[in-house]
């Protein structure tokens, strides 16, 4: 989908911009209602609280602080969080979507918890706690058309807020043209990344240094190696470490030493196709 300029307004209804947030685009009849657990009860007073609408709960695993998230709908959204507040621990915020007009059906809700559940198994930033994604609803073609509309906006208001439950931590590579792609080829190793606004992503089968210097053990990047082949995201294949998925680090530095399995700065391991290191493409003469 090509992106267009828009005006967020984001609304603060106790003055606190930890606590809840309403977050819609001005043109749009979509609201989205970030709520913390702490303050359910002062959601439940919104008249929102009683609209059809879906939901996410988001948290984290207690044991590897990965990110949790579970979709879901319901006709009466206040009711049901509070349902969730008894029985499922992991969440800490719920972020609610509904309609300005109060005008979203339980068609229009179950067509976008099944689509959301899909687009967010894609996306694979978050653990989904729901189990299997279901079955598609039946859908009148208009209303769907009315729903991916709507999923559209929610993407970008759930982003917005800090939430990019559906957006991929890097490009497909079929919209990546070759001067976006990055390559560290040093001491054999054979990864492809791409510099993104949220840091460094190294893409699947990307291969690493099969091994971790001695010296380096106690490095933050040795334990995010073997965070990394503990939950599945890289694994040892033919005396390389192969990376199973896109994975993202906060800095071109972090990525290219778990790459390496040693320090590294990033800005120089990383080259484009024709050579140029990230440093000459991205800050030299910024």
């Amino acid at each position: 989908m090509i992106s267009t300029p828009k005006t967020i307004q984001i609304f603060l209804p106790l003055g606190d911009p930890q606590a809840i947030r309403v977050a819609e685009i001005t043109t749009r009849i979509v609201r989205v209602i970030e709520v913390p657990r702490s303050l359910l009860s002062e959601f439940q007073q919104m008249p929102e609280s009683n609209q059809v609408g879906i939901y996410f709960l988001v948290g984290e695993d207690e044991k590897t602080a990965e990110p949790k998230l579970y979709i879901g709908q319901s006709g009466n959204i206040g009711k049901r969080l509070s349902e969730h507040n008894e029985k499922k621990d992991f969440w800490s915020r719920a972020i609610v979507a509904l309609s300005l007009t109060n005008s979203l059906t339980q068609t229009h809700a179950l067509f976008l918890e099944w689509h959301s559940l899909k687009r967010a198994t894609e996306a694979g930033r978050f653990e989904l706690e729901n189990g299997n994604g279901g079955s598609k609803p039946h859908t009148p073609a208009p209303l769907e058309a009315d729903c991916m509309e709507i999923f559209e906006t929610c993407r970008t208001l759930l982003a917005t807020l800090g939430y990019p439950v559906f957006e991929p931590v890097a490009k497909p590579i079929s919209n990546t043209t070759p001067q976006e792609l990055f390559y560290c080829k040093r001491s054999g190793c054979s990864a492809v990344g791409e510099y993104t606004t949220e840091g460094f992503v190294v893409l699947s089968g990307s291969l690493g240094s099969p091994e971790v210097g001695n010296s380096y053990q106690n490095e933050s990047f040795a334990k995010r190696r073997a965070q990394l082949i503990t939950q599945g995201k890289a694994q040892f294949q033919n005396g390389w470490l192969m990376f199973k998925e896109d994975v993202l680090f906060s800095s071109p530095s972090g990525a290219s030493a778990v790459v390496l399995g040693a320090p590294s700065n990033g800005w120089t391991d990383w080259k484009s196709a024709d050579g140029k290191t990230l440093n000459e493409i991205k800050r030299v003469g910024t």
